[in-house]
């Protein structure tokens, strides 16, 4: 969380305090706070439904979703790490929990010693397959149900804004998948 100034917020920094932070405006702390509450509400949410419905929690979902979507239900782990926004060592644990299920398995690359492939197993596809209709459904109830397509419109502008603004260009950007 952001802390608050205890000088006034609503005057813009001049030239002479450039080097001061630049406190939120109480609006802007309203807002903030408002995103901070509701995505980790969300999260939880998410998780919760899909703890109860699959015993998985919602990242690992998001990695079959992606395994399913891919050619011949495979990616390698760096690319799957880059996906998820995780950690390598974070997308090792996930997919070692997921490989006990029988839902995903690891192949090495061919290419490259080093490297390996997730794949999404038959089961782990059934698994996904069975699981998909209780979360959309809760991802609607919790999320689209209460806004107006001109909201939900207005949110992935501003959610595609926000994240291409943090997507770093440059090779040795600090991101969690090169971790």
């Amino acid at each position: 969380m952001e802390y608050m100034n205890t000088a006034s917020t609503s005057a813009p920094p001049d030239s002479a305090s450039a080097a001061q932070p630049r406190w939120l405006t109480d609006e802007e702390q309203r807002v903030w706070r408002s995103y901070i509450d509701a995505t980790t509400l969300l999260e939880d949410y998410l998780d919760r439904q899909l703890q109860r419905d699959a015993g998985m929690p919602h990242v690992y979902y998001g990695l079959l979703v992606k395994l399913a979507e891919s050619p011949r239900r495979r990616l390698r782990m760096t690319e799957l790490a880059m996906y998820a926004k995780i950690t390598r060592s974070r997308l090792s644990h996930a997919v070692a929990r997921l490989e006990k299920n029988g839902w995903v398995r690891r192949e090495d690359c061919p290419d490259d010693k080093r490297g390996q492939f997730a794949v999404l197993t038959d089961e782990g596809l059934e698994v996904l397959r069975e699981t998909a209709p209780g979360h959309v459904e809760a991802v609607r109830q919790a999320m689209f149900d209460r806004l107006t397509p001109e909201q939900q419109k207005a949110l992935g502008e501003i959610m595609r804004i926000v994240a291409e603004g943090l997507q770093p260009s440059e090779a040795g950007a600090d991101l969690p998948w090169l971790r």
